[in-house]
């Protein structure tokens, strides 16, 4: 009798062990999914099920442009704290108690000042990148280094300070209303959104190279803001991919190179501006006038931190400024009683245009309570912005969060909650002037555009003087009308940035 057993054969044993190997990692995956889904730390936060198990329907939604409203409708369903992936947390949560006071506010949890020792959220680093001379900008510094760039920017963003650039703005105000004049004789339509971004690209450039960049004289992106906007889209899409495991370092083998090239291009475009203004003394101060009066001294900004912040404010400081005008301009329109107050507010306020001063134009109730329900209704910052959970976790809205998770309030979905505004869907700047006893309980902990806390928009009081200067200049000199193709103007998607498509006018000058 022969004892002896059969040996496997080489090439069944290796496809035993690869199928093993394959069911056991699907199961190990199947096991931990529904461990975080259902019995994980972040598992009594509410939400869809299939966003809790996995990235994919947000990394969609992003890719699609589409994430921001989801957020809104998923809050609608689920209430003020939802679950958008298996470690993001969105909230909408700003709870008022019966003082007037925040007794459960999601912006002052996550973006607020740091209480008796306890540890700062830190940006989410897959969307706020180092630039490219390895110097972080005021935007993308830590703790330490934020506080000391803000010290030395803080006297050029002040109140102060921008008025005494009253003479820049007014300069670039009139010009566009040059241009809007010429343009107003002819048939053709006029997209605002363009004008908007040429005056306001334009003035920062002024404010922080002491030289435009030509574009409201020669009514045209250049080549340079082309490029932005045109990447923004992709840029968005790649850090939604990044969200897959893994695919940070593929994408960086991958397109690496490319990407870096379109970095280093619009970084060298700036610093080249900066170095050439620091080698020139304008005639009248600018935003580098009070850097350089802390430049060589402790605390001051280095060069390549001038470098990386004048890069940073390029973006920040433009084309948000003219997407508030954008969206309030064609809100507006859709609200010819409201149109009309305005107007009629502006020009009983002001005989010549010599008369129009920033000053002036903060004494105005019904200017500012547009601006504020332009801002609500349409946020230049439609997303939330993310920060992660430091160390030890952190109690947000009076529920604990583990460390590292991924949290923000979204801007979008906030100001459209029923839960927090009246009406939370109509253009109403009544809201903001106590004149209706419908909107008394409206939740304004919970508006927050600047956001709170030490990382708030340096750049807020800029953004106000702007607003009010170039709408009261298009609206006191022009009875302005929307055209029918821009009837369903924000129906937009959302890449970062809202994706606007042309806001079309016609304009007639008003006489005088």
């Amino acid at each position: 009798m022969n004892l002896e057993l059969p040996l496997p054969q080489t090439p069944d044993l290796a496809w035993r062990i690869l199928v093993i190997s394959i069911v056991s990692f699907v199961a190990y995956q199947v096991a931990t999914t529904v461990y975080n889904v259902w019995f994980g730390p972040l598992s009594k936060f509410p939400g869809p099920k299939w966003w809790a198990a996995s990235n994919l329907p947000l990394i969609y939604m992003i890719w699609t442009g589409q994430d921001t409203k989801m957020k809104s409708r998923l809050h609608e369903m689920y209430g003020p704290t939802v679950r958008v992936s298996p470690t993001e947390i969105s909230y909408i949560d700003a709870e008022a108690d019966g003082q007037g006071l925040s007794a459960r506010h999601a912006f002052r949890d996550i973006y607020g000042h740091r209480l008796s020792g306890k540890r700062s959220f830190a940006k989410d680093r897959r969307l706020y990148a180092v630039p490219v001379n390895g110097t972080t900008s005021i935007l993308s510094s830590d703790d330490a280094s934020h506080a000391r760039q803000r010290r030395v920017l803080s006297h050029a963003f002040s109140d102060k300070a921008l008025k005494e650039e009253e003479p820049l703005f007014k300069r670039w105000a009139s010009l566009l209303v040059e241009k809007l004049e010429t343009l107003s004789f002819t048939d053709a339509p006029i997209d605002l959104v363009a004008y908007f971004n040429y005056t306001t690209f334009d003035i920062m450039a002024d404010l922080t190279f002491s030289e435009s960049l030509g574009m409201l004289e020669g009514s045209e992106y250049s080549p340079w803001v082309a490029t932005i906007f045109a990447s923004i889209k992709s840029m968005t899409r790649l850090r939604a991919i990044r969200l897959i495991p893994g695919m940070t370092l593929i994408l960086n083998i991958l397109l690496g190179n490319t990407i870096r090239k379109k970095q280093v291009s619009h970084f060298k475009y700036s610093a080249d501006r900066v170095d050439r203004r620091l080698a020139s003394t304008p005639s009248s101060p600018d935003l580098w006038s009070f850097v350089l009066k802390k430049a060589g001294q402790e605390g001051g900004m280095s060069l390549s931190e001038m470098h990386s912040n004048s890069a940073m404010f390029m973006i920040a400081g433009t084309e948000t400024t003219a997407t508030l005008l954008s969206g309030l301009t064609y809100h507006l329109l859709q609200s010819p009683a409201r149109t009309e107050r305005l107007t009629r507010e502006l020009r009983s306020a002001f005989v010549r245009d010599t008369d129009i001063t920033i000053e002036a134009l903060q004494q105005l109730p019904y200017l500012a309570a547009c601006i504020e329900e332009g801002m609500r209704l349409y946020p230049p910052i439609p997303t939330g912005l993310p920060r992660q959970v430091p160390k030890g976790g952190a109690r947000i809205c009076g529920e604990y969060v583990p460390e590292d998770v991924t949290v923000s309030v979204s801007q979008w979905a906030t100001y459209h909650s029923k839960s927090n505004f009246y009406d939370a869907e109509n253009f109403v700047p009544e809201r903001w002037l106590g004149e209706d006893a419908r909107f008394e309980h409206d939740n304004r902990a919970a508006f927050q555009p600047f956001s709170v806390g030490p990382r708030n928009c340096i750049g807020r009081n800029l953004a106000y003087h702007e607003c009010r200067l170039l709408l009261t200049e298009v609206f006191w000199n022009f009875d302005v009308h929307l055209m029918d193709d821009s009837r369903d103007w924000t129906d937009q998607k959302v890449f970062s940035f809202w994706d606007k498509p042309p806001l079309l006018v016609k304009l007639r000058r008003v006489v005088r």
